[in-house]
């Protein structure tokens, strides 16, 4: 089973899946500079919260990877804060992204109170390795969760990518399908295209084609009908930033997912790390919602498809209450209902 790696630190630098051409085209791509890990990930060439997180990390390094080691550690560390707001500011929305600055950061105040240059670029190095490792193990133990939970279920829903091409290797919502498939279970996951950008049709359909998964295409609005005919017994979706009632900010349509979901009593459930919770909001009306180009909806992938002019509204995600969720799983388990108690019993 062949299971992409969206990004991975080989050579001395960053090697990324430009998701901007799939599903034509499957071109990995060198990042060398801030400057180059900024753009990818604001243009999306690498996508998904936690694959983000993990960009933001060793776009952390690489913006002092190379400054001298005779240097002053508080110059370096002002060099790391200037760089780490800027990457910070590519996508607001994904808490995995400030979560991976952040630590960074931290992490290089700690190791420059010793007063060694190298130490901290060695440091940080590893600091951004081990958060890429522990998202594939991350996804991994996701994945076992998940299986157990959907035990009896043999085809789901999924909105947008939330598998390998959004994390180190597993995914979130598609990392019980992988973990079933390696014991044997094949699930048949349903892929909403999900406009305006097609990452269901164009990226999760890719990887599961790849991998061998049973993989069916359907538009957004396909979704309440392939319910009603009990094609799936049960919706997973991945998460951008999760508050701490529950609330959960992902691509735009996955309210509406949850809301049919709920209508036709089909469980609903949110896959994420717990780097994807955001303790510090109450509710999902503090979560920062990204708005994108117009373009986006008026002239997708090259050709118009609007009036010149016409006002559009363009926001990248959606927030889905609590009430809708069925349980969360994360890599410690699974949290259900009462959620302000379980989120924190697991991530808090």
């Amino acid at each position: 089973m062949v299971r992409l790696k969206t990004i991975d630190w080989v050579d001395g630098g960053v090697k990324i899946v430009d998701q901007t051409l799939l599903p034509l085209e499957l071109v990995y791509e060198r990042i060398d500079t801030v400057e180059q890990m900024y753009l990818a990930i604001k243009i999306l060439k690498v996508r998904g919260a936690p694959a983000i997180g993990i960009a933001g990390a060793f776009g952390c390094y690489i913006a002092i990877r190379d400054y001298p080691e005779t240097g002053s550690c508080n110059d370096l560390l002002e060099l790391l804060v200037k760089n780490g707001d800027y990457l910070d500011s590519s996508r607001p929305t994904a808490v995995n992204l400030a979560w991976a600055v952040n630590r960074m950061k931290h992490k290089a105040r700690d190791l420059a109170a010793a007063g060694k240059v190298a130490d901290v670029k060695k440091g940080l190095l590893d600091e951004a390795v081990a958060i890429l490792e522990e998202d594939r193990a991350m996804g991994r133990a996701i994945g076992e969760h998940g299986a157990k939970l959907l035990e009896g279920v043999d085809a789901i829903l999924t909105h947008c990518n939330a598998g390998g091409l959004a994390t180190a290797e597993y995914g979130t919502a598609l990392a019980p399908v992988y973990v079933a498939a390696e014991q044997g279970k094949l699930f048949t996951v349903y892929s909403d295209e999900t406009r305006p950008l097609l990452q269901g049709s164009r990226i999760t359909a890719f990887e599961l084609q790849k991998a061998g998964i049973p993989v069916v295409c359907i538009c957004d609005n396909m979704a309440a009908t392939v319910m009603a005919q009990g094609k799936v017994g049960a919706v997973i979706v991945g998460a951008d930033r999760i508050t701490a009632n529950g609330d959960t900010a992902n691509k735009i349509g996955t309210y509406g997912v949850a809301l049919l979901a709920r209508a036709h009593n089909i469980p609903f459930y949110v896959a994420a790390p717990s780097s994807t919770f955001d303790l510090t909001l109450a509710t999902g009306k503090e979560i920062p919602i990204e708005e994108r180009d117009e373009t986006e909806i008026t002239c997708g992938f090259g050709k118009r498809t609007a009036p010149v002019g016409v006002p559009v509204f363009n926001p990248a995600f959606d927030v889905t209450p609590a009430a809708l969720i069925t349980a969360f799983i994360t890599e410690n388990g699974i949290a259900r209902p009462p959620f302000s108690e379980s989120i924190r019993d697991l991530v808090g």
